[in-house]
């Protein structure tokens, strides 16, 4: 690898010390491109780490938020990321990206992701449109159904939006293990683009088998929850890394939380959600160098399990 946990360190300590006023906290070389996965309906390339929007974006207008957002996606953007995703269940956070991205360079080489979340056609229609204005979109490249809701009415209009040229891609989402049956019934029945869903090292009731019928169906997965929710840190606090870990390239235990999900060939792209910028590199990082094999995923987990 062509970095250091020292120089990440080192960027972790200026995030506090007026980041806003810098260009990029993103100083050191890259020697490497960040892993890619094909979308398997398209064969587009897509990296293996994005950023979620829920919680970490909904800041309203505080102009000093919105430069810290805007650093996180510059930071996203300058480690090779592209996967921005959001939905108008996470109060401005639509908005917040809209003004963000619009402000950089980069706006149009991200791949935009949101959702609709409410009953009846029409309804979805409107609620698609506005989410649309807010990310200061004319086109989505993702537009998913949130949590299933009303799915068998907003599947006949993304369909008709995709065929239009309205969205690129559509998919469905959920967070929790009792969604995961019926989402791979809808994919058998209705071969959706994506599925989002949520997976970690220490909740792994999707390997059971909707990983595997992901796969078998081509459709492509974005993982939700890579975290637990913070409940990962919580347990590895004050504990350090083993040393093999250096084996996998990890550096911090986000890496190596993340990774372990990133090594299973089904999944497309992880979106750990930060409003921190020198978060967001250190979650990009997982996206270079070595990927554990099955063996090293399972040592991995016994690791975890005995602190």
């Amino acid at each position: 690898m062509h970095y250091s946990r020292r120089e990440i360190l080192k960027l972790s300590s200026l995030a506090g010390l007026g980041l806003t006023t810098l260009p990029s906290l993103f100083s050191f070389s890259i020697k490497e491109s960040i892993h890619q996965r094909a979308i398997p309906s398209s064969g587009e390339q897509l990296p293996i780490v994005g950023l979620g929007t829920w919680l970490t974006f909904d800041i309203g207008n505080s102009s000093e938020a919105l430069k810290v957002r805007q650093q996180v996606l510059l930071e996203m953007h300058k480690l090779g990321g592209k996967v921005i995703d959001s939905s108008p269940m996470y109060g401005s956070s639509e908005a917040t990206v809209g003004k963000v991205s619009a402000a950089l360079d980069s706006q149009n080489s991200f791949f935009y992701a949101t959702k609709v979340w409410t009953s009846g056609k029409q309804a979805g229609i409107d609620q698609m449109n506005s989410s649309l204005k807010k990310m200061r979109r004319s086109t989505m490249d993702l537009m998913q159904i949130h949590n299933l809701v009303d799915w068998q009415t907003h599947v006949k209009t993304l369909r008709a939006w995709k065929e239009t040229g309205k969205i690129r891609y559509w998919g469905l989402t959920h967070y929790v293990n009792s969604a995961h049956e019926t989402l791979e019934k809808i994919i058998r029945q209705e071969k959706p683009d994506f599925v989002q869903f949520n997976y970690s090292i220490l909740s792994r009731h999707a390997e059971k088998s909707l990983l595997d019928t992901c796969q078998q169906n081509r459709t492509a997965v974005i993982i939700n929850q890579p975290y637990d929710s913070g409940s990962l840190f919580r347990k590895v606090k004050g504990r350090s890394l083993p040393g093999w870990s250096s084996d996998y390239d990890i550096k911090s235990w986000g890496q190596y939380f993340l990774k372990f999900i990133l090594s299973h060939e089904a999944v497309t792209c992880a979106i750990p959600g930060t409003s921190k910028p020198h978060h967001v590199i250190d979650n990009m990082m997982a996206g270079y160098g070595a990927l554990p094999d099955t063996s090293g995923r399972e040592k991995m987990v016994s690791y975890l399990k005995s602190l």
